[in-house]
């Protein structure tokens, strides 16, 4: 195969195919990839047919196949255009906006240069899925020492619980119904784990906290998960809405959860951010990308321990159909195409 890349030729199908290649010209850069990272909910909602896919989707927009994903990956420079100046070929990159193929031809703006020698490719692949919760954390304006809580330890969970305790909350909450899930985040970051459906639950969260969060990001998408956030919040708490909330349909008592105790909600969609320049509380993806560098190399946070399972690209339908298929799948997966 000159170019292979997984495309979802229909509804749950996913395939291994060649795809044409292309010359390089301008500002664009050619990227040899060497690891690519699975979003779980939003390739799940890919394959699926899901007609909100994308903010930009019209209502009840019928899917269209075949259609790719993967936007998360990181790999090798191996061309670049005339116009190009921040990296040179052998660099190593992560990449933000790719797709899974073996190579990616990319603005150079979404490519980041890897400054440390001892990040991995498998870390670097991660970091544009990082930038979802960063971005979310930063719009809550979390200072040193208040309490955070994290609804849904999914993929964006697991690394809102990381990056909270990196920032210096204390204590941070994790919160999940599946125990599997509350165990790993004990181990990444989070000071307490608890579920959800216990008896008295948003008593025991402001138990714990002090007299309630100060900042929760909400990953769930779910009306039930913002709920319950809600009952668990301190006056003038601030919630970041991260997890897609395709489901329209909440039914929340705003007057006594939201209006009266002067509560924020914040839409913490990724592309509600600037595009060149960052700002508190608003950083551009290069910059968060950046941030996550730096987090890793100088070992603030171990992400290349929240890896579950790495996989050859040619095992790519079986991989999705499990995606499609398993109630509880893996948080982080990766495709390897050094195996191609």
């Amino acid at each position: 195969m000159k170019n292979p890349q997984i495309v979802f030729t229909k509804v749950n199908t996913a395939e291994l195919l060649d795809t044409d290649d292309r010359e390089v010209s301008g500002y664009e850069v050619k990227v040899k990839t060497v690891i690519s990272t699975i979003s779980s909910g939003t390739e799940r909602a890919n394959i699926t047919g899901d007609p909100n896919i994308s903010i930009m989707s019209k209502e009840n927009e019928e899917a269209v196949f075949p259609r790719c994903s993967g936007y998360s990956s990181a790999g090798i420079v191996v061309e670049i255009g005339e116009k190009v100046s921040s990296v040179k070929v052998g660099d190593r990159v992560a990449m933000y906006w790719s797709r899974h193929r073996l190579y990616n031809i990319m603005p150079e703006n979404n490519v980041v240069k890897i400054e440390y020698d001892d990040i991995s490719f498998e870390e670097a692949a991660i970091c544009h899925i990082g930038n979802f919760p960063m971005a979310a954390i930063r719009k809550t304006r979390l200072e040193i020492g208040e309490s955070a809580m994290v609804m849904g330890l999914g993929t964006l969970g697991l690394l809102a619980v990381s990056y909270a305790h990196a920032a210096g909350a204390v204590p941070v909450i994790a919160v999940d119904p599946v125990e599997e899930r509350r165990n790993k985040a004990l181990k990444f970051g989070a000071d307490y784990a608890l579920d959800p459906m216990q008896k008295d639950f948003s008593e025991k969260v402001k138990e714990l906290s002090g007299g309630g969060i100060n900042a929760a990001i909400e990953v769930t998408g779910l009306g039930v998960g913002l709920e319950e956030c809600l009952d668990c919040m301190a006056k003038f708490g601030r919630v970041a809405l991260l997890g897609c909330t395709r489901d329209k349909n909440f039914t929340i008592d705003y007057y006594r959860k939201v209006h009266g105790p002067g509560i924020s909600l914040i839409g913490a969609h990724t592309m509600a951010r600037p595009e060149h320049d960052s700002h508190p509380g608003y950083f551009t993806h290069r910059d968060d990308i950046r941030a996550q560098l730096k987090l890793i190399g100088m070992k603030r946070v171990n992400i290349k321990a929240m890896i579950d399972e790495t996989h050859s690209p040619y095992e790519c339908a079986e991989v999705y159909d499990r995606l499609v298929n398993e109630k509880n799948f893996p948080t982080f997966v990766q495709f390897d195409w050094r195996k191609i």
